[in-house]
């Protein structure tokens, strides 16, 4: 909680502090990159650091943050700490790289806010950060004992044993542990990150979802390539989808991610768009293993047939579920099962409690999510998974 001389100011600053943090975000990764290039160059995502998006997300986990705090001082953000922690330990961020940001985000305030940045409004904020970045501290520690991790240490080497082309523009891959044995457990719908050295050096770290159950020898993963859009090419996707072939090893983290299919047998919903079908593929996958008899709604959305990764291995697992539907919709026709256009919820029938996983690009879930809470869905009973910065911390 925040204390009790910290509160007013942080309330009352909060406006100013939030309108600037756009500046504010831009000043700090240009003054953190320039006394640490090595951070841009090997743990940052360059293509979100020049498309901007992250320096929305931590604009608005900063403001969500302390929003939260005098708005709601009872509530914990749970949610938003655990996307965030789990993201940072598929990294390896270490409790030292804490230091380093707050050093360089509070020049950054005081770059941009100048004067106004009294004492007591400096204490105040210091306050934020420091309560912030303990909680994920915490939490990104709990991770890696969870994985009987040291801190940061999550990397491994994991050879291709397989390669299949799935669309003209999504890979999967097989990887086991380059020294044998079992690649291990995971629960279905987490990730793991993939460490790729690029040409010029620098290494680049991307996460893609294990799009297949656990429980085998092998993981597998599914790698969208990223091109012919406004921004540029996607460094890494491109480098696997030119490069990476079997027998080759590659360097990926251990396991990660809170959109993770939870025990039980109430019902759920399982709705994706584009390459977000690949954690529900892994969650439709483990439920077949599994014998689940749970009732499931399975929703896609895509472009066409041909763009839809996993098609008919996820039809193949819905059919093979003896209480789930697939419900499918294809901007372009193509398929006589499906309907055309942008996916509709609203015709679809929902069983009462069901717990909702949506992954897809973020206007697909917010339509979605929009639906889902018209229709009566608790917030508590949605969850999603954001491919890339969360730039949806704020609705929670």
């Amino acid at each position: 909680m925040l204390s009790e001389q910290s509160t007013p100011v942080i309330r009352a600053t909060l406006p100013v502090v939030g309108a600037a943090l756009g500046d504010i975000s831009e000043r700090f990764y240009v003054g953190m990159f320039d006394a640490h290039p090595e951070l841009l160059r090997d743990l940052f995502n360059r293509g979100n650091q020049a498309n901007g998006e992250q320096k929305q997300a931590l604009a608005g986990s900063i403001a969500a943050f302390a929003t939260m705090l005098v708005e709601q001082p009872d509530v914990r953000p749970d949610a938003m700490l655990a996307r965030i922690a789990n993201k940072h330990a598929s990294l390896g961020i270490t409790s030292g790289q804490y230091k380093i940001v707050h050093h360089h985000l509070f020049a950054a305030i005081v770059d941009v806010l100048g004067s106004a940045v009294t004492p007591d409004v400096a204490a105040a904020w210091d306050e934020v950060y420091w309560l912030m970045a303990n909680a994920l501290i915490a939490a990104e520690g709990r991770l890696y004992q969870e994985h009987r991790l040291a801190e940061g240490e999550v990397w491994r080497p994991m050879e291709i044993t397989g390669r299949r082309e799935e669309t003209p523009d999504a890979v999967s891959y097989t990887l086991q542990p380059a020294n044998g044995g079992s690649a291990g457990s995971f629960r279905p719908g987490q990730y793991v990150s993939v460490q790729i050295r690029l040409p010029d050096g620098a290494r680049q770290i991307r996460q893609y979802s294990l799009s297949a159950a656990p429980g085998t020898t092998h993981w597998r993963i599914t790698v969208k390539r990223v091109h012919g859009g406004a921004s540029p090419d996607g460094e890494v996707s491109s480098w696997l989808h030119r490069n990476a072939a079997v027998g080759d090893v590659l360097t990926v983290s251990a396991p990660f991610g809170d959109l993770v299919l939870p025990d039980g047998d109430n019902p759920l919903l399982l709705a994706s768009a584009g390459i977000g079908v690949t954690p529900m593929v892994a969650m439709l996958d483990h439920l077949v293993a599994t014998g689940s008899t749970r009732p499931v709604v399975v929703v896609h959305a895509d472009r066409s047939p041909a763009d839809h990764a996993h098609r008919d291995e996820q039809r193949r697992l819905v059919h093979a579920l003896p209480h789930a539907d697939l419900h499918l919709w294809y901007e372009e026709p193509g398929d006589e099962e499906a309907s055309v256009g942008r996916a509709d919820l609203g015709a679809l029938e929902l069983p009462d409690g069901s717990t909702a996983f949506l992954c897809g690009p973020l206007p697909f879930m917010r339509t979605v999510r929009g639906d889902l809470l018209r229709r009566g869905v608790p917030a508590e009973a949605i969850h999603y998974e954001v491919f890339g910065p969360d730039l949806w911390l704020g609705e929670d």
